[in-house]
């Protein structure tokens, strides 16, 4: 049984998307289906059946995905325990990065990149819950999350908890508040997170518990190009705060949501009672060092332009 087709099938099921996992693990669709094709061929069985828009999971499906990801971690963690005998003299450790929040992170890659120039140290841009997945699955050793995650199942070192804020083009209705209600926001176009990143299910909440379903009218998992729709005049977007800092005061207004107010909240995370090769305690030992400031300083050191006065509480 191929490595490589397991780790498909099992990111099929977690995403319940074939697309979704072929943009996850960089492949293109064809790809995904054919490996996983191949899966059922060896096994003699079929895996996945399509129920209306969701993927079940056949009794063969369901042991080969529970014991799928026993054999993905049990071979990450042979790896790198074998990465382990030469210690920190080389090597190499991979860090999940979400998409939002990569600005946390930089800090900690070049301290650690000075103080361990051997160690090869790639990233891994994903979103917050298949970096989750990836860490239950011990496939990754590290990665950052957004908070929160099962306890039971991950550990975490917080590093930073903010809050979102509106972002609107100037000139519109919001210029002249202090501080906007969520609930005030429902018959607005929202620019949204991508369904795969785990601020799209906290955003969603957040406005399923002000009493509305948002019309979403685009979506991305990168803030700038966020913020350009909005400037655009698509919509407008929830972003957290120290975003709103780097933003043009001449072409935006930023205000405080609340009622409720919507956390924000990366933490760095691994595997609970997992191994932890030495490049990843070592990377934990420099993040501890290097944890950004709570009032957004790892991201903007200037004055905060397009920001109402009344700040967000903390």
């Amino acid at each position: 049984m191929e490595l490589r087709a397991l780790r498909y099938f099992v990111e099929v099921v977690r995403q319940q998307s074939f697309t979704v996992a072929a943009e996850q693990m960089f492949v293109t669709q064809p790809t995904i289906s054919k490996m996983v094709k191949a899966l059922e061929d060896e096994i003699g069985s079929p895996l996945l059946l399509r129920d209306g828009r969701q993927m079940v999971l056949t009794d063969a499906g369901r042991i080969v995905y529970q014991r799928g990801q026993d054999v993905l971690a049990a071979h990450a963690q042979l790896q790198a325990e074998l990465n382990d005998l030469d210690t920190l003299g080389s090597g190499e450790l991979t860090i999940g990065i979400p998409p939002m929040g990569g600005s946390l992170f930089t800090a900690a890659i070049a301290a650690f990149r000075q103080r361990y120039p051997k160690i090869d140290l790639k990233l891994f841009e994903q979103g917050s819950r298949g970096i989750e997945s990836a860490l239950i699955s011990g496939e990754l050793e590290l990665g950052g999350v957004l908070l929160p995650v099962d306890p039971e199942m991950i550990d975490v070192l917080p590093m930073t908890r903010q809050l979102l804020w509106l972002v609107t083009r100037r000139g519109s209705r919001w210029d002249d508040v202090q501080q906007v209600a969520l609930a005030d926001l429902a018959a607005e176009p929202f620019v949204f997170y991508g369904e795969s990143l785990a601020l799209n299910d906290v955003v969603q909440n957040a406005c399923r518990e002000a009493g509305f379903s948002p019309t979403i009218v685009g979506r991305s998992g990168h803030w700038d190009f966020m913020a350009a729709l909005v400037l655009a005049g698509v919509g407008i977007a929830l972003l957290p705060e120290p975003y709103c800092r780097r933003l043009d005061s001449t072409q935006f207004s930023c205000r405080p949501v609340v009622a409720p107010e919507i956390p924000w909240e990366v933490a760095i995370g691994w595997r609970r009672n997992g191994y932890l090769s030495h490049a990843a305690r070592a990377w934990l030992e420099v993040a501890r060092e290097n944890l950004p400031g709570q009032d957004g300083d790892d991201f903007m050191h200037a004055p905060s332009p397009g920001i109402a006065g009344t700040p967000a509480s903390k």
